[in-house]
Order: structure tokens, then sequence, then C-alpha cells
């Protein structure tokens, strides 16, 4: 059943056919909420370009818009869209996991003498080869990622239900789609066609990004708080992290950062030294 995107309450009907001109399309009429007084859903007459630049900037209502009212039906099941954007992001992905990791390949010294490095016995494969690796390496962080957060979420056996913290959710699919939904800033990178830029500082910002972004999207699907959304996001990238840290290890490649994780541990740092900085000026400015 849809649901008013402003209040959250239930609707029979998003719109209804007006009286204006069908070849054009402008026959129909927004219903408006009996709770609220406000439009149930104004996105149905929006289009995908305004639908993503609220989706970047995080709007709830077009996070309801697409996982209550367009895309998850009464079967738990994924629609063609949402399996296209999947495939889409998992090929960003394994561009920039491939880029990243050539730019952070440390020079090593053969027994003949000739300087090689942590890549080098990969990079003298096929290209082919080397492709279906960064395939299977993203692939397999991507199943370890939604594979988490879908048990913490809807398994009877998950921690999170049996302390209370989150009712078991009967939608396992719906929480993949509110994920991948909320990953769609990964796309930016395909920017780099147009502008050159460190593909490194790029993936770092662009990994908070899709962080917020998923917290976000949990938020309002599971209809749970912030602590409980950012900890099964937390769950979800540490799952991912060990995955890529194993399959690179497999490789010889153990070495090698896949997910940016000295990064975040330098974001982690300055984040900790400015709060503590916050503390003690707030301290300051109470004594006066």
């Amino acid at each position: 059943m849809p649901i008013c995107i402003e209040c959250r309450h239930p609707v029979k009907t998003l719109w209804r056919e007006g009286a204006g001109d069908k070849s054009t399309g402008h026959n129909i009429r927004l219903t408006v909420c009996k709770n609220c007084g406000r439009f149930c859903d104004k996105y149905v007459e929006h289009d995908f370009v305004v639908i993503f630049i609220d989706l970047v900037l995080i709007k709830p209502q077009v996070y309801r818009h697409l996982l209550h009212n367009t895309l998850m039906k009464d079967e738990d099941k994924f629609a063609p869209s949402i399996i296209r954007l999947g495939v889409l992001l998992l090929l960003f992905d394994v561009y920039l996991t491939w880029a990243r990791i050539e730019k952070q390949s440390v020079p090593e010294v053969d027994a003949a003498g000739s300087s090689l490095s942590n890549f080098g016995r990969l990079a003298q494969q096929p290209i082919v080869l080397q492709y279906i690796f960064f395939l299977i390496l993203c692939t397999l962080s991507t199943l370890a990622f939604h594979g988490s957060i879908r048990f913490l979420t809807s398994s009877r056996f998950s921690p999170l239900s049996f302390l209370g913290l989150l009712p078991q959710y009967s939608r396992p699919n719906s929480v993949s789609t509110a994920l991948l939904v909320s990953s769609l800033t990964k796309l930016f990178p395909i920017l780099m066609v147009i502008w050159a830029y460190d593909v490194p500082a790029a993936a770092r910002s662009l990994g908070w990004a899709v962080v917020a972004n998923n917290v976000e999207a949990l938020k309002i699907l599971l209809d749970c708080n912030y602590g409980v959304a950012a900890v099964l996001t937390m769950a979800g990238a540490l799952s991912r992290w060990a995955m890529g840290r194993a399959v690179l290890w497999a490789a010889g490649l153990e070495g090698v950062d896949s997910a940016g994780e000295n990064s975040v541990a330098e974001d982690g740092r300055a984040l900790g030294a400015l709060l503590v900085h916050a503390k003690e000026w707030a301290e300051r400015l109470a004594v006066g």
C-alpha cells in the first residue's frame, strides 16, 4: 500500500485522472493527504533528473517515493531497473578499485634484480584476466556488504533482533534495493571522462557520501533511529573490507589497501582530534 512521503500515512492512491489533455500526459491530479494536507507524492510528476538531485541531497521524501511507492511492490522482488543499476554500480566499482590498487602498488625487487611492484605479477597477466580478477573481487565484496546487512535486518538469528534494537524485517530484497538506490553517488566518477582528478581522493570522498546515503536509506526503510542504521552500515562496510582483504591476500596482494581503510583511519583520527578540540573550547567557554 502506498504512503504519503511527507507524513508516512497510508493512502489508497497517489493520483487520479483529471480533466487535462491526455495527449500531453498532464491529465492526472495528485492526491492530497488527509493526514497532513500536502500532496501524497509530488515525485509522481517529476522526472529522473529531479529525483537524482534530491537523492544526492538525501531528502527523505524521495527515498520514501522510491522505496515505498515505486520500486518495491507487494512481492519482495527486484525491479528490472534495480538489477540494471546494481550491474552498473558493480562495473563502476571494478574500475575505481582497479585504478586505486594500481596507484598503491609498492616497488619491490625480484631475484633477477629488476624492479617490480606488489601488483606486478597480476599486471603481467592478460588484460582480460586482470578484469576478471577485479570483477570477482568487487562482486564478492558487494555480496558480503549486502549479505551482512540482510542478515542483521531479516534473519531470526540477528543479534539486533535478540537485543530488541530492531524487529525482524520480512523483506530482505527491499533492504538491498535501498542500499543500491542510496549508492547512486558512486556514478560520479563518470566525470573523469571530462575532468582528471585524483582517484584515491575521489574514492575517499565518494565513500563518505555513500555511507551517509546508506544510513539515511536504512533509517527510512526500516523506520529505525540513526544509531541502528549507522551500526548496520558499519557492519556491512566491515564485511566488505574483510572480504576484499581476504581476496587480495589469496592473490598475494596482502599489502594493498582495497577499500581505502588508511584514508578512513586518517579521517577518523582527524575527526577525533577535532572533537577533543571542540570539547576543550566548550569547557573554556563554560568557565568564562
